[in-house]
């Protein structure tokens, strides 16, 4: 059962890695982009609720914070998708690995926890990669500005839902997460003239969008969450970590040349990335021997 849990969490998180290959190939603006996709998503994911009966029931208070939430994550994925538009898949993958980096510092300070030593240490090996990417691929700067902003608004909303999980269902806190974001982000094209004839899609934009809003959001979410529920955190923190390492072979493989980098940006990738995979066994080896010191000292 735990293999079968496994394999599900390794597809979900291919899936995960697609979604910037699917950036690529549709040819609308990333406002537009994400505006379609928390759209086709919150649908989806109320087509679900009707399905299995549940109720999405929640207090106004809750609404609003869901909805506050849902405007973080629209603008993530604004800042993502742009990102793509103005580098490539891979330094956008890359980048947004720096969420690790941006959680050690923000999370003690949201959550008033004192910071820890491994945080930040882990923090300066991925600025270093980060370094690395910046000086060979400074063509790139755009994209790797925007990719961080988007891993800081990543980290920001993380958080927060990491909050807010503790009292009500994931599934629906996604789901008014979504609303949240096409409000905002409607709201936003309302006041800026953005609902035009760019946002129209040829055939092939409308079956990507499908595609990424229903599998890559709604149903590899469903899948993630279930899965999740069976296997430590450990495990699905080192397998949620492969999305970029997917992300990049998956693009590297449907864009070839395209996608081709520089040897310093391989470089900084595999600091950055092994940084990324360092922290889940860096954090549990100090979380054990924390727990043996107290253990000690109550005997």
């Amino acid at each position: 059962m735990k293999n079968k849990n496994l394999l599900i969490l390794h597809f979900t998180v291919l899936i995960w890695g697609f979604t910037g290959v699917l950036g690529e190939l549709i040819s609308v603006s990333a406002l537009h982009l994400v505006w379609y996709r928390v759209l086709i998503a919150a649908l989806s994911l109320f087509l679900y609720f009707i399905i299995k009966g549940k109720s999405i029931r929640v207090t106004r208070d809750k609404l609003i914070q869901f909805f506050m939430v849902g405007g973080i994550v629209g603008l993530h994925w604004v800042l993502f998708f742009h990102a793509i538009k103005v580098s490539t898949v891979s330094v956008t993958l890359v980048t947004l690995s720096s969420l690790t980096l941006f959680t050690s510092i923000l999370e003690p300070i949201i959550n008033r926890k004192r910071i820890s030593i491994a945080d930040v240490a882990i923090g300066l090996v991925i600025i270093f990669g980060i370094y690395l990417i910046f000086k060979f691929e400074f063509k790139y700067v755009w994209g790797i500005i925007f990719g961080l902003s988007c891993a800081f608004c990543a980290s920001i909303f993380s958080i927060l839902n990491a909050r807010m999980v503790k009292q009500t269902s994931p599934t629906i806190i996604t789901f008014y997460e979504m609303l949240g974001a096409f409000f905002w982000v409607s709201l936003f094209m309302l006041a800026t003239g953005q609902f035009n004839e760019q946002m129209w899609l040829s055939a092939s934009d409308a079956s990507y969008l499908i595609l990424l809003g229903v599998v890559c959001t709604a149903v590899a979410y469903v899948l993630g969450v279930a899965v999740m529920k069976e296997l430590s955190a450990f495990t699905v923190a080192l397998v949620t970590n492969m999305e970029p390492v997917y992300g990049i072979i998956l693009a590297l493989l449907i864009f070839g040349h395209r996608e081709t980098m520089s040897l310093g940006f391989y470089a900084g990738a595999v600091i950055v990335l092994g940084a990324v995979f360092a922290y889940p066994y860096i954090k549990a080896k100090i979380e054990n021997r924390e727990r043996r010191l107290i253990n000690r000292k109550l005997h």
